[in-house]
């Protein structure tokens, strides 16, 4: 099965043959308003009361995140690479942290906003590539949260799964593990995305979605 990538405007949406649960890729570009290149902030969009609780790579599918056409991630120093690392108190004194590259499960901070508290874990990931600004890449690795963690489940039909500040486009390639709202497992491999693609107002009319294709399968 195949589903279909989209970009409108400044909100960049996978979609076309979804499941019922998995509704595609969102990515909302958000104005640091620093300079700092362009940050996008990447949903996987579900229905109403389902959830994400891992995005992972492995020996079958791996997950790959990169800038495009050698294209950097913004890293901070006072950051890291996931929303634990993220400690908003500090915002006041190094407002740069707050558009620190990096990954995560709903919660946009340490603090767990807009859900209270983060529960985020990773296992199997080597995250020095990408904290110099290059590749995240793993065939063995995940970052996740558990189904008792309130960040796990949508708000507005979408769930957070990472923010990336980049001198140009971002791409990528993932693998998702969620939720139904009656707690029946889900899981969708190999979807990819791209800030770059910006279809034609001819192919929006004609689609109502139009741009990167990749392999879905069920399991």
């Amino acid at each position: 099965m195949f589903s279909i990538s989209a970009a409108v405007v400044g909100s960049l949406l996978a979609v076309g043959t979804a499941s019922a649960e998995f509704q595609g890729i969102t990515i909302e570009t958000v104005d640091n308003g620093m300079g700092l290149g362009t940050t996008y902030r990447v949903y996987v969009d579900v229905e109403a009361g389902d959830q994400v609780d891992a995005i992972f790579g492995d020996g079958v599918d791996l997950l790959t995140l990169n800038g495009v056409d050698g294209a950097s991630f913004y890293q901070n120093e006072f950051g890291g690479a996931t929303s634990t690392s993220i400690n908003s108190n500090f915002f006041a004194f190094f407002p740069s942290l707050e558009w620190d590259s990096y990954v995560t499960i709903g919660a946009l901070h340490a603090d767990g906003t807009p859900f209270g508290s983060n529960a985020l874990l990773d296992i199997g990931i080597d995250f020095a590539a990408f904290e110099a600004g290059g590749t995240l890449s793993t065939d063995n690795g995940s970052w996740f949260a558990t189904p008792a963690d309130a960040q796990v489940y949508e708000l507005d039909g979408r769930v957070l799964i990472g923010q990336f500040t980049v001198d140009g486009d971002i791409e990528g390639t993932i693998n998702i593990q969620g939720k139904n709202a009656d707690l029946t497992n889900w899981q969708e491999r190999s979807i990819s995305f791209s800030s770059a693609v910006i279809p034609a107002p001819g192919a929006i009319a004609l689609l109502g979605l139009a741009g990167l294709a990749s392999r879905r399968r069920r399991s």
